[in-house]
């Protein structure tokens, strides 16, 4: 009889290793997960403010709505925006942000991250971008900031403002 309890218990013990081996999942992976296609820079957290103001429709955008995966700066804008000290120590401590004064800004983003908050006010924190050179000061939406969109929260159905104004 003990002869088929130990059988019994290494049949059972080789299951066991059978099933704890197939949950393993193999080798981790690693290196480009879409391979061919290249990653973002990884978020510069002195570059990092919080915003409140309301989400508008920008002037003069595309009628037809963009690729739904790519994020424009295009599309959507914050209007009556005031920076908010919210932000973690060591956020929003560069050049950049601390020059990012304006009370509008265009909001990069993927369509369906904004859309649903087009006209409510909203807290919303993300990097600052740096304008490029080439348009420092050339046309109406080249002196608006660009905020690379991370996060972003309704604090208010409606926006205190006219739709009409920016």
């Amino acid at each position: 009889m003990s002869g088929w309890r130990w059988c019994g218990a290494l049949m059972l013990v080789a299951a066991l290793t059978a099933v704890a081996a197939a949950q393993g999942g193999g080798k981790p992976v690693k290196g480009n997960p879409t391979p061919g296609t290249s990653q973002p820079d990884p978020p510069n957290l002195a570059d990092r403010i919080t915003l409140t103001g309301c989400v508008r429709m920008a002037p003069g955008r595309a009628a037809e709505a963009p690729d739904s995966n790519t994020p424009i700066d295009t599309r959507f804008m914050l209007t009556n925006a005031e920076r908010q000290a919210v932000v973690p120590a060591e956020t929003g401590g560069s050049a950049v942000a601390a020059s990012a004064s304006g009370r509008t800004y265009r909001l990069e983003a993927i369509e369906s991250q904004l859309s649903a908050f087009v006209g409510t006010k909203v807290e919303i924190s993300g990097q600052i971008k740096p304008r490029p050179a080439a348009s420092r000061g050339e046309g109406a939406g080249s002196n608006v900031a660009t905020l690379q969109v991370e996060f972003v929260q309704k604090i208010a159905a409606a926006c205190a403002q006219p739709a009409g104004r920016l």
